[in-house]
């Protein structure tokens, strides 16, 4: 009995740097247009977001300083590994971004790039910048949360 694949998620790669750095009020899906010897980098798990950013020109939203590494077996039709890279939104989401970002402190931040149904997709987050002594509490808290895992294991 074969059964059907489900289309489930398959994750590329995550940003963990952003979940330490910033504080997610919302998170929204995004397609993303890659060129061919793109795709075929991103297939093969080569990618880099954690320095990555998202910005607004001319009212679509970009996806900046993403590094794609080139494609070997693309020779000459090769991409630019560090080019903007634009992200497919609807119009009433791409409003709904820029008004979130001209708040203050507010900005884009991929957090996962995965495919769905064969598509490629990004998470992007509207984030707002954590402080020095936010990020103290939380590795304290999950260094705190380390221990008493230990402890728990080591008493039973």
């Amino acid at each position: 009995m074969n059964k059907k694949p489900t289309g489930g998620l398959k994750i590329i790669t995550i940003n963990r740097k952003a979940s330490f750095n910033y504080f997610f009020k919302d998170i929204i899906e995004a397609g993303i247009v890659l060129k061919g010897s793109e795709i075929k980098s991103v297939r093969s798990g080569k990618i880099n977001i954690a320095e990555s950013y998202a910005i607004e020109k001319n009212g679509e939203i970009f996806l900046v300083n993403s590094h794609i590494p080139i494609y070997k077996q693309a020779s000459s039709l090769n991409h630019n590994p560090y080019s903007e890279r634009k992200l497919l939104l609807n119009r009433k989401e791409i409003n709904k971004l820029i008004g979130k970002i001209n708040e203050d402190g507010f900005s884009l931040i991929p957090t996962k790039i995965y495919f769905k149904k064969g598509n490629a997709k990004v998470e992007i987050a509207v984030a707002k910048g954590k402080k020095q002594y936010d990020k103290r509490h939380s590795k304290k808290t999950k260094d705190w949360n380390r221990e008493k895992a230990r402890y728990f294991r080591k008493s039973s």
